[in-house]
């Protein structure tokens, strides 16, 4: 697949996604399947939607999101304001623990700190702040440590990439030390890719992971 019909499946599949409202201002560049997006979004939430989007094409290897944040004069918070309503969607949300996470905002972009026990902890937290109204931009900084007294077993994690129906467990290889995971081999899309990175989030103990699976054929 050429560059130039890669481009083009990039921009339909913006304007086929509903979370994408800003389609026409999105500028889409691709070289060697580096996917790069500029133009503006209204929302912090959507230039996260676009990415995604791209991230979905076949022939996509990489995404270099440059999309700036444009909030209309209706949307725009307070640093203060913000703050306050990311406070409060963290106390709300069941999976995020209560009080371990710190929340400081400057000019709209909103950074997270602190630590939890898992992954999808960490990404809850993410979650929760991104659809706030004036938020530019997140910067997720929190650690995870586990209570989980056990070294990573990489057969585990190899088990949930064969259940996995988006990826193809044997053609990925997974290395475990203590609580350090990397994935190494080749998937057919960048989607598949990220589907086996979350897939050794998952694993209980995981600290870290070194994601260095290519997209090819």
């Amino acid at each position: 697949m050429s560059d130039a019909d890669v481009r083009r499946n990039v921009e339909t599949e913006l304007t086929w996604e509903p979370s994408v409202s800003s389609a026409n201002a999105i500028g889409v560049g691709v070289q060697d399947g580096v996917t790069t997006l500029s133009g503006y979004v209204a929302s912090y939430a959507e230039k996260w939607a676009a990415e995604r989007a791209a991230e979905r094409v076949s022939g996509v290897t990489a995404v270099v999101n440059n999309l700036d944040v444009r909030i209309p004069s209706s949307f725009l918070r307070t640093d203060e304001e913000i703050a306050a309503a990311a406070v409060n969607a963290l106390r709300w949300n069941l999976s995020v623990p209560d009080g371990r996470v710190k929340v400081a905002v400057e000019a709209g972009w909103l950074t997270l700190d602190g630590d939890v026990d898992w992954q999808y902890q960490r990404d809850a937290a993410e979650t929760a702040v991104r659809y706030l109204a004036g938020v530019k931009g997140v910067s997720n900084l929190i650690d995870i440590k586990s209570p989980v007294d056990q070294v990573v077993v990489s057969a585990d994690i190899e088990a949930a990439l064969r259940r996995s129906a988006e990826v193809d467990a044997q053609r990925i290889g997974v290395l475990v030390d203590g609580h350090a995971v990397t994935l190494t081999g080749t998937v057919r899309s960048y989607a598949e890719r990220r589907e086996a990175e979350r897939a050794a989030w998952a694993s209980p103990g995981v600290y870290s992971v070194d994601d260095r699976i290519s997209i090819g054929v």
